[in-house]
């Protein structure tokens, strides 16, 4: 089953009245879309007895709840110390998101800093596996980690030293984040050919499981040679990538991913056109 869902709440949500994360579920349920990501970005600030509450709403409304993890995580970093605040907000973030009833949580790798391409990963791979152990000893080897494709060069995040390092850990999950990986390839995904390459390294290195059902964010990108510049909405016709190939790419070769929107204020609306555009292609078929 593929779902469909923004991050975060748009202008529709306060422009409707509501002001509350607990109003979400419904909100959603009733414009057809099935999940949210919650965002942690700016640090983890949801009490336990409101994340039960918005688990209860989602549960009622089939609202699959995921979570992005603060942005200042930063596993290339040379300090040790920073590593460990690193993994403490990867744990704090996982707590949280259990007690909203999730089980994936979107993750920013590394930066690649002064360091060279590959100091930068063999840093990150080796606190990688630090933070697979910490996950597991903490009580969430249940839970998904799901390491996302980055939208500039300085990142370390293209799609296959996401997909290489997932292979570290069997609950590590590529987030393909395809308006960054559009970016980095200076606006190369155009058909749902230009998609296969990626799905297939993913296959290759992770099996079918994490290449059937991965974690996807999606959403229109202004970039330029140093990649990444701002998220857009749908409306804008200059920058991609469009979602009408992936789709096709998705219903041809089973693919059934949750997919959060990201665009600019209107990710619930783009998201539910993301979901029109993929039954009328599912349809077709």
């Amino acid at each position: 089953m593929v779902r469909f869902g923004p991050s975060g709440n748009g202008a529709s949500f306060y422009e409707s009245g509501r002001k509350s994360s607990i109003e979400v579920p419904e909100y959603l349920h009733n414009m057809g879309l099935n999940a949210y990501e919650y965002s942690f970005t700016r640090g983890v600030n949801v009490g336990e007895k409101t994340a039960h509450n918005i688990a209860e709403e989602a549960r009622k409304y089939d609202i699959e709840i995921t979570a992005h993890a603060p942005y200042y995580i930063n596993f290339a970093n040379p300090s040790d110390e920073m590593a460990e605040k690193s993994y403490k907000y990867v744990l704090d973030s996982l707590k949280a998101l259990k007690n909203l009833g999730g089980t994936r949580l979107v993750i920013h790798s590394a930066t690649q800093g002064k360091m060279t391409r590959e100091e930068a990963l063999e840093l990150t791979k080796k606190r990688l596996i630090t933070l697979k152990e910490k996950v597991i000893d903490a009580g969430f080897g249940d839970m998904w980690l799901c390491l996302e494709t980055m939208g500039k060069y300085s990142q370390i995040g293209s799609y296959k030293e996401i997909i290489d390092l997932c292979t570290l850990y069997d609950h590590y999950m590529p987030t393909f984040d395809f308006g960054h990986i559009n970016c980095v390839l200076q606006g190369a995904l155009k058909s749902k050919e230009d998609y296969a390459p990626i799905f297939e390294y993913c296959r290759a290195k992770l099996g079918d499981e994490r290449t059937n059902h991965p974690h996807i964010h999606f959403s229109k990108i202004e970039y330029n040679d140093k990649g990444e510049i701002k998220h857009l909405t749908f409306e804008d016709e200059k920058f991609g990538p469009h979602f009408e190939p992936l789709a096709e790419y998705m219903v041809e070769n089973g693919i059934e991913p949750i997919i959060i929107c990201e665009s600019r204020d209107t990710q619930a609306e783009d998201a539910l056109k993301m979901k029109q555009i993929y039954e009328k292609t599912k349809g077709e078929r």
